[in-house]
C-alpha cells in the first residue's frame, strides 16, 4: 500500500504494466470504483479527477518505463476527500508547483491547474531506497 493513505476508509489498488493501454484500465477502474462508493459521475470533482489521473498514469507510461515495468495506482476516498495516487519505480522526482504548460511540465501543469482550482493538494513522495516515487493528488469531495 502507498503511505499515507492507510487513515482513508475506502481503498482501492490496482497494478498494471507501464504500458500506454495502462492510462484507459486505470481511468475505466476509477469509473467503476468512484459508483461503487456512490461518488456519481456528475460529481464535480469526478471529471477533473479522471483527467488528473490519466494524466500521472500518462507520466509513469512515457517516462518510468524504461526502469519500471509497472505502476500502482491507488484510489482513497472518505466522505470529504477523493485521493489519486500513481507509483512507479523511476527516481526521477518531477516538479509539481511551478510546472509549466510547453515545457516538460505540460501535463503535470494541467495537473495542478485543476488540483489547486478545486482547492486539492498534490505531492510528490521518493520511496524509501530513493527508486522509485508516488504522486499523490487529494481532491475535496
Amino acid at each position: 500500500m502507498i503511505a499515507g493513505l492507510e487513515s482513508l476508509r475506502q481503498r482501492h489498488v490496482l497494478t498494471l504494466p507501464t504500458v500506454p493501454a495502462a492510462v484507459r484500465v486505470a481511468r475505466e477502474t476509477a469509473e467503476q470504483v468512484l459508483a461503487e462508493w456512490h461518488i456519481g459521475a456528475h460529481h464535480p470533482t469526478v471529471g477533473p479527477a479522471l483527467l488528473i489521473l490519466a494524466e500521472l498514469v500518462t507520466n509513469s507510461v512515457r517516462h518510468a518505463a524504461p526502469l519500471s515495468t509497472q505502476l500502482t495506482v491507488v484510489y482513497a476516498a472518505r466522505r470529504d476527500r477523493l485521493v489519486v495516487a500513481v507509483h512507479d519505480r523511476h527516481p526521477y522526482l518531477p516538479t509539481l508547483y511551478g510546472a509549466r504548460v510547453g515545457s516538460d511540465g505540460g501535463g503535470l501543469a494541467t495537473v495542478m491547474e485543476l488540483t489547486l482550482g478545486l482547492g486539492g493538494t498534490a505531492g510528490v513522495v521518493p520511496d524509501e531506497d530513493g527508486k522509485g516515487k508516488t504522486v499523490r493528488v487529494a481532491l475535496p469531495l
